[in-house]
């Protein structure tokens, strides 16, 4: 066995000893390459900083990165970043700036903590779209100081929806503003949002429901600007919170969008590792962020229509691209992700797409502008122990653990809260299983979802079928949810000895497709769900029971709830004092 050091006070030039550590994970893996035999990367405390992603494949099989005592009561706290950190910060009108030359992005960390982009809610004046972008009979747009920096939001165009499109310019056209926005982006949008209901028809995105990144916005402490006007010579504009001081802050922004690429190697492990500090800069491009739904957006290629009634339609994409993640496993097997954390991060936290036998175990994902674990295509990824919370803080469409197209892959065990929209999504696969999970404060800002939500077959058949069982959902917010939905043609699973309280409905029966081959079987809930009464020809509803009554529910259910949730409970973590597995 041999074991290298990383330290970032290291020397690249030394032997990787304990003693003389390695400066770069470069040097740490051309070293590991070059052993005869198994090896053991120990990264010491302090942040390794990469200066661009570290790509592992298959030369790279059977190596372990971990921190310094992993295992021990003292593993050191190893943080892989790619962020960078601001200097020559100065103060003028309340306000610091920083040159930061052609760095580019979309967050920023202030002593760790996530500062926001500064906006406003929406746009001033009395404003009306136009086929290039907006016209209003405010001139406030005309003093924007860098328009080509701003960004419109649009929540809720559908209920689900949240996109977003960056302005190309302003003008001044009499007493009006003209506002032109950025192709394609606002092209896209106008063929995606087309909706009737109720025999209301909208087209395009309609008007933003906040509008952000220009110093005029700057009026809430502890949010920033980035004004890139000027190419290669962008400026960073911060306004403190009190008690701030530059010369005694620490402010970090994310430089790199991947952190860690893995393709096709096998057997390797990560353990106790921080991943920190990535950005994902594609939202700011010409193209925007036209969302569709969880994390998906699109990107041309031409829009469907989905009949929802009598009278009632929306598009949808033909084709949607998805959030990256900014560490990824491609086509990998025997993989263990244990104990680490993904903080601070741009886009998902974690992506697995393809390979075979795949575990994330004890995993933290916080603090993450999109989703926090994607599982794409591959077999037997399990996911267990790991607490998804405070994620989708800028693609509010993000769920907490996503799986699609998946064979055998197990969820199990975990904890998701503190998310926009759904916690837990199972897309088309064979064989998933969402077991004992618990799922707390979802659905917070976008509609139509739920604690855990499942689209498409789960399975060809009953040797294949999915199995949705001991899992608890509570607190499903928006008032247009289902706390555990089966929807768009769900078939072939057994949704069993599940607890849903305190959602807008609890299930519905009837979706559209229809379900087909769903067992809802002995669940707890405390209203009966849509379509209980009469149950559709493609679904098995019983011995499910309804108990209104918030105590006598939590004692019928006391065993269900004291299996799920985290294994291992972490401080703050709402599996806290459910008590042990029985």
């Amino acid at each position: 066995m041999f074991h290298f050091h990383v330290a970032p006070s290291g020397d690249d030039t030394g032997p990787g000893s304990a003693e003389r550590p390695f400066a770069t994970l470069e040097r740490a893996r051309s070293a590991a390459r070059e052993a005869a035999g198994d090896v053991v990367v120990h990264l010491r405390a302090g942040t390794h900083v990469l200066s661009r992603p570290l790509e592992l494949t298959e030369a790279d099989s059977g190596v372990v990165y971990q921190a310094y005592g992993y295992g021990t009561p003292d593993r050191e706290e190893a943080v892989v970043s790619g962020g960078r950190r601001i200097t020559g910060l100065r103060e003028r009108d309340g306000v610091w700036a920083a040159d930061v030359g052609d760095l580019d992005f979309r967050q920023l960390y202030v002593d760790g903590r996530r500062a926001v982009r500064a906006g406003i809610p929406g746009l001033p004046g009395t404003a009306s779209p136009t086929v290039t972008g907006y016209v209003t009979d405010s001139a406030d747009p005309r003093g924007w100081q860098s328009p080509g920096d701003v960004e419109f939001v649009y929540r809720g165009v559908y209920p689900w929806t949240e996109g977003r499109c960056g302005v190309a310019g302003i003008s001044a056209d009499g007493d009006s503003t003209v506002i032109t926005m950025a192709q394609p982006a606002f092209g896209w949008a106008a063929e995606l949002y087309n909706s009737t209901w109720e025999g209301q028809t909208s087209s395009g995105p309609g008007l933003p429901t906040r509008v952000e990144n220009d110093v005029a916005f700057l009026s809430e402490p502890g949010t920033f600007v980035l004004d890139r006007s000027r190419p290669g010579r962008h400026v960073l504009l911060y306004l403190p919170l009190p008690g701030e001081d530059p010369e005694r802050t620490d402010v970090v922004a994310p430089a790199l969008e991947t952190l860690l690429r893995v393709v096709g190697a096998r057997n390797v492990s990560f353990r106790g590792l921080v991943f920190a500090d990535a950005t994902w800069l594609r939202p700011s491009r010409p193209e925007g962020f036209v969302h569709y739904h969880g994390s998906g957006y699109y990107e041309g290629g031409g829009v469907e229509t989905a009949v929802l009634g009598e009278g009632a339609s929306v598009t949808y994409p033909a084709a949607s691209a998805t959030i990256p993640a900014c560490v990824t496993f491609e086509g990998v097997a025997g993989v263990e992700i244990d104990g680490c954390r993904f903080t601070r991060l741009g886009a998902f936290g974690l992506g697995v797409s393809g390979g075979l036998g795949v575990t994330v175990r004890g995993c933290d994902v916080d603090t993450v502008s999109g989703g926090g674990i994607s599982v794409s295509g591959g077999r037997d990824v399990t996911i267990e122990d790991t607490w998804v919370h405070h994620v989708g803080l800028e693609y509010s469409g993000s769920p907490g653990i996503a799986v699609s197209d998946a064979q055998g892959c197990t969820v199990v065990r975990n904890e998701i809260t503190d998310v926009p929209h759904c916690g837990i999504v199972l897309g088309p696969g064979q064989r998933t299983r969402a077991l004992r999970n618990l799922t707390v404060d979802t659905m917070l800002v976008l509609a139509d979802g739920g604690g855990i939500y499942l689209s498409g077959a789960q399975g060809s058949g009953p040797d294949d079928a999915g199995l949705v069982q001991g899992n608890v959902v509570e607190d499903t917010r928006t008032p247009y949810n289902f706390g555990l939905y089966t929807d768009y043609g769900a078939s072939w699973v057994t949704v069993e000895g599940n607890v849903v309280a305190r959602a807008d409905s609890t299930a519905v029966l009837e979706v559209a497709p229809p379900l087909e081959n769903v067992v809802y079987r002995g669940n707890y809930w405390d209203a009966d769900p849509v379509g209980h009464d009469s149950p559709p020809g493609g679904v098995t509803y019983e011995g499910n029971v309804t108990i209104k009554d918030e105590r006598e529910l939590n004692a019928a259910t006391a065993r269900i709830r004291s299996q799920a949730g985290l294994l291992n409970p972490r401080p703050g973590s709402r599996s806290a004092g459910r008590g042990p597995e029985s």
